[in-house]
């Protein structure tokens, strides 16, 4: 197995655009992949441009006839069917469209077919996690589901147990319902509560089809106003003990940079620094239970400059075995560049000021009187005792 990891990358993806009103700007792409550039993580990784999704491998989760309607609506923006959630407000059909979600989703499996091969350790595809598309039916800015397509092709290709985990604010929607009922698969999404947040699914209480893949979804619903101690807090009350219990082959990892107290979208208030406290986690649980197989997805993230290239830089600095240290400075030509291409003024440094991050360990105390604890509380009794484990 190579040691070095794989950057999933084509110019092509940044035509994912749904038009300049929309929230997700494809710039974030872009200045992601130049910030990478400006610290020299291209050197240190391998950068590959995989082929686009053809229809056989789409057809793994998506149904035929939405496939065509993606094709229909991609050829002619103006017969969009809204019936399959295209042509709306959040899923605007574009020319091309069809081609480049096709493209985003082929660097995902691409990614999952180094990692299982061997010819890479870990795999990064910042443009990927776009985790709310269903079988038969665009949602949520998501046309087709790359994250379930990479793990519909790594059960292809033999795998036994694959774990996903979700952090990104909403909740992984798409991925779960794909694998409701194949317990080969353990779903993990840590998201902004329901009540609060689209797509108001992600209840503690779905776990998984009954009496076949019970115990193999977990959701953990956060309250709105969480924070770097509470989110960390959740995640390794829960996050580290399942994946030892399941020891998964692979590790797939979304990674939405929407949970930061600047996105407009959401309702959590977590930091840069958090983040890459999660990334490092998940890297560590990776080679801890999975042999170091490990796939890392972007997905949510709308503040397109302060936040998500940070993010996505940070998250491939790690898989790239050279962590750019948070009090690092961000390089000028790449603050020039941001200015050039938004008028707005970026960031100095990889950090929120809040490095290194402390939380209570699970273990430290359940407060019946906290919200945070009540939400975990909830995922741990809802899943754990279906695992055989103590709540």
């Amino acid at each position: 197995m190579s040691g070095r990891a794989q950057l999933m990358w084509d110019e092509a993806v940044t035509g994912y655009d749904f038009g300049p009103d929309h929230p997700m700007d494809p710039v974030r792409l872009a200045l992601t992949r130049r910030l990478v550039e400006a610290f020299g993580l291209d050197q240190d990784v391998d950068v590959v441009a995989a082929k686009a999704a053809g229809d056989s491998t789409l057809r793994l989760v998506h149904r035929e006839d939405y496939i065509a309607a993606v094709k229909a609506a991609s050829a002619d923006p103006g017969v969009a069917d809204g019936s399959y959630g295209l042509g709306t407000l959040d899923d605007p059909a574009f020319a091309g469209m069809h081609e480049v979600s096709a493209l985003i989703a082929g660097q995902s499996v691409g990614a999952a077919e180094a990692v299982w091969r061997g010819e890479a350790l870990h795999a990064v595809n910042f443009a990927g996690g776009l985790h709310h598309a269903m079988s038969g039916g665009a949602s949520g800015f998501c046309i087709y589901n790359d994250a379930s397509l990479a793990i519909a092709r790594l059960l292809e290709l033999g795998a036994e147990r694959v774990a996903y985990v979700d952090v990104d604010v909403h909740h992984g929607d798409g991925v779960q319902a794909a694998f409701w009922e194949d317990p080969r698969v353990l779903t993990i999404s840590l998201h902004e509560h329901p009540r609060t947040l689209f797509p108001q699914t992600g209840w503690p209480e779905e776990t998984g089809a009954a009496g076949v893949a019970e115990g193999s979804a977990v959701n953990v619903a956060l309250p709105a106003g969480t924070g770097d101690a509470g989110w960390l807090r959740a995640f390794h009350a829960v996050v580290p003990e399942l994946i030892a219990d399941f020891r998964p082959q692979v590790l797939v990892t979304q990674h939405g940079a929407d949970t930061h107290f600047e996105d407009p979208l959401a309702h959590l208030a977590v930091s840069l620094d958090a983040q890459r406290a999660v990334q490092v986690a998940c890297h560590s649980l990776a080679h801890e239970y999975a042999e170091g197989r490990w796939v890392a997805l972007g997905g949510g993230g709308y503040a397109v400059v302060d936040v998500v290239p940070r993010s996505w830089t940070h998250l491939v600095g790690i898989a790239a075995g050279r962590e750019i240290a948070p009090e690092a400075s961000i390089p000028e030509e790449w603050r020039q560049e941001v200015f050039v291409r938004t008028r707005q003024l970026a960031p100095v440094r990889m950090t929120d000021g809040r490095w290194p991050v402390r939380w209570g360990d699970w273990e430290a105390g359940y407060d019946p009187a906290d919200r945070l604890d009540q939400a975990v509380l909830a995922a741990r009794r809802a899943v754990f005792p279906l695992r055989g484990l103590l709540a």
